[in-house]
C-alpha cells in the first residue's frame, strides 16, 4: 500500500477514499482514527508535503467533495463525478500528495452552508484556477458578475468574455468548471430560458436556480 502522505486517498480500497464505507468499530475507535488522520494532515503540512487537502461534505444537492492547494480551493465535485476519480485526476493533474484534511477547507464548508441557507450571495474564498485554461478561464472568471438571483444566455457570457460566435465553447467551459457553486456556471442559461446542461445534473441546477430565486 502507498504512503496516503504521497499518494491520492482516492485509490479504491484506500481508508481516506470517499466512496469506501465507514470504517466499522466502537465511536471510541472511529475516533481515534479520526485523530491520527488529524494528526496526519497536521504533519504533513507542517512538512510542506501537504500540497492538495480534501474533505467531503453533505449538501442539499448531494454530497460534495471539496479539494484545496496552499493557493485556494481548486476542486468542487459532486457526487455523480465519482469522487475517487476526481482525486485520481487531482493526483495527475497537480500533485500526487493528496490527503484527506478537513481543517484547510473548513471555511470554504462554512461559506457553503451559509450559501444553502440563504444568508450568503458570493463567496469569498481564494481559488486555485490552475485547473482552468484560455478562453474558460475567460468565461469562468466572469460569472461572478451575473448577479445573484439572475441568470443570462450562453450567449450574453460568449459576448462578455468577447467572443460572441463562441456560444458552444461558452456551454463546454460551464459544464467542465472545476469549481461550481462557488464560481456560479448554474446562472447560465439557454437563450429560450431552459437550463442546459450542468456538471451536478439537471435538478441540481434547477435547485440552485429555485434557492436565489426566492433567498
Amino acid at each position: 500500500m502507498t504512503d496516503p502522505t504521497t499518494a491520492a486517498p482516492g485509490t479504491p480500497g484506500t481508508p481516506d477514499a470517499p466512496g469506501t464505507p465507514a470504517a466499522p468499530g466502537t465511536p471510541d475507535e472511529r475516533g481515534h482514527l479520526d485523530a491520527l488522520r488529524s494528526r496526519l494532515a497536521g504533519s504533513a503540512a507542517e512538512a510542506g508535503v501537504l500540497d492538495v487537502a480534501w474533505t467531503a461534505v453533505d449538501s442539499p444537492v448531494g454530497r460534495l467533495l471539496l479539494a484545496a492547494t496552499e493557493v485556494g480551493l481548486v476542486r468542487v465535485a459532486f457526487e455523480g463525478e465519482g469522487h475517487d476519480s476526481v482525486l485520481d485526476r487531482l493526483a495527475a493533474t497537480v500533485s500526487p500528495r493528496v490527503l484527506r484534511a478537513p481543517a484547510r477547507l473548513d471555511v470554504v464548508a462554512r461559506e457553503l452552508d451559509e450559501y444553502f441557507d440563504g444568508r450568503r450571495r458570493s463567496f469569498d474564498l481564494p481559488l486555485d484556477r490552475r485547473l482552468s485554461r484560455s478562453f474558460q478561464l475567460a468565461v469562468l472568471e466572469h460569472l461572478p458578475e451575473i448577479p445573484y438571483g439572475a441568470t443570462a444566455s450562453y450567449a450574453a457570457v460568449a459576448a462578455a468574455a468577447g467572443s460572441p460566435r463562441a456560444v458552444r465553447a461558452v456551454g463546454t467551459a460551464c459544464a467542465t468548471n472545476p469549481l461550481p457553486l462557488v464560481v456560479p456556471c448554474h446562472r447560465v442559461v439557454r437563450s429560450d430560458g431552459t437550463a442546459g446542461s450542468y456538471r451536478g445534473g439537471p435538478r441540481a441546477k434547477a435547485l440552485l436556480i429555485d434557492l436565489e430565486a426566492t433567498s
